[in-house]
């Protein structure tokens, strides 16, 4: 009898669209030098308590998820990970708007303007 054990791959804390992860390669095509990555936080602020926040990163931290696309690597801050598991992230554009959008099944509620959001 074999004592092999299998080991299974640890899903990503967030699942990424095809037009997200276009818009990471988008945005790390025309990254300042020096950027090895986007960054997914939950900063406190707006109406609801916790808001989306992508920004450019120039080094790691080994507490943040680290989700590889085929454009670049996503960050997930540490600290936001409890906030996000399961969500899916999504680039949309419009004549009049463009931005990331979230799905996130830990989302109680968020404010009118959709800004920001509460867990």
């Amino acid at each position: 009898m074999s004592t092999e054990t299998k080991i299974r791959a640890r899903p990503a804390a967030v699942l990424l669209t095809p037009s997200a992860e276009a818009r990471i390669a988008d945005l790390m095509s025309k990254a300042p030098e020096g950027t090895i990555g986007v960054k997914l936080s939950t900063p406190r602020r707006g109406c609801s308590g916790l808001a989306y926040s992508v920004d450019y990163v120039n080094e790691s931290n080994s507490f943040d998820e680290r989700i590889e696309t085929p454009g670049g690597v996503l960050f997930i801050d540490g600290a936001s990970v409890l906030y996000l598991v399961g969500s899916t992230m999504d680039w949309q554009e419009d004549d009049f708007t463009a931005g990331f959008v979230f799905n996130n099944p830990n989302a109680k509620g968020s404010c009118g303007c959709g800004e920001s959001f509460t867990i």
